[in-house]
């Protein structure tokens, strides 16, 4: 059983939701970085995704695109990435999945990145432009090394689609809440509940949903009917207008996240 299987094991034997926040690497830095995924996992993150930058992160809007551009200045790069998940993995138990566009792990070799994502400690990969005829490929290479590939569905899925996308998924499937970029919205979508009943039709693994859930609010809400929400653009714009106290400030707004806490920072 992977570490994923074992969290949302332990999410479903303790009655509760999981909490799935999302950093990208090398915003502000590196050295950051490693401190915000210790600082994610003491907060009460279940599962941590690690965003890769990326130059035309066409899925994000403009707060993570922000951060991508500020990592890749700082000459943020995947090998990197992956020497600090290993470097973290002594202090760190929480599953990591690594969130990318598909071109960074083309320029880096398919094969050459799962044989080391593995070895480094990470523990599922999530493609945000995966094509269909690429995957089964991609889940081999995963799956021969130990990986979960996460695969994403949103509200304009057909139910044949999803089928597919179920059939070649594992640890868990993000659902997107809406159509569009990441960002905040003011409330939860009614869409996101009926696309993950339509995912319960096709498939066992847990649901996580994301895109523009940014309060406590809103992470109950999505726990009604769903295993775990995402949060990003809300952590990532705390990043960007944090001060020195950027770890302590976003660590105490993941706190706030959680349903039954104090109020958190207002989130863009």
């Amino acid at each position: 059983m992977s570490r994923i299987d074992e969290t949302f094991a332990r999410l479903k034997l303790e009655g509760k939701g999981g909490l799935i926040p999302f950093i990208t690497a090398g915003d502000p830095d590196i050295e950051t970085t490693r401190a915000l995924l210790i600082a994610l996992a003491r907060a009460g993150a279940d599962i941590i995704e690690l965003g890769v930058p990326f130059s035309d992160p066409i899925a994000d809007g403009p707060v993570i695109q922000r951060a991508s551009q500020r990592a890749l200045i700082n000459g943020t790069r995947l090998a990197q990435i992956l020497k600090l998940v290993a470097d973290v993995r002594e202090e760190l138990a929480v599953p990591i999945v690594i969130f990318s566009y598909l071109n960074p792990l083309l320029q880096f070799g398919l094969r050459r990145f799962a044989a080391e994502a593995a070895l480094a400690g990470v523990d599922g990969i999530l493609l945000t432009d995966l094509p269909a005829g690429e995957a089964n490929n991609f889940a081999q290479e995963l799956s021969a090394n130990s990986l979960d590939l996460i695969r994403l569905v949103a509200p304009t899925s057909t139910d044949e689609r999803l089928r597919i996308i179920a059939e070649r998924a594992s640890g868990f499937i993000y659902a997107v809440s809406r159509t569009g970029v990441t960002g905040k919205k003011t409330e939860s979508s009614e869409e996101a509940e009926k696309l993950v009943a339509r995912v319960r039709k096709v498939s066992d693994l847990p649901v996580a949903v994301g895109f523009g859930i940014s309060n406590s609010d809103q992470v109950g809400d999505v726990w009604r009917y769903a295993e775990a929400a995402v949060v990003g653009s809300a952590i990532v714009a705390e990043i960007e207008r944090a001060g020195v106290d950027v770890v302590q400030q976003v660590e105490g707004f993941v706190r706030s996240l959680l349903p039954g806490s104090a109020g958190g920072s207002p989130a863009e």
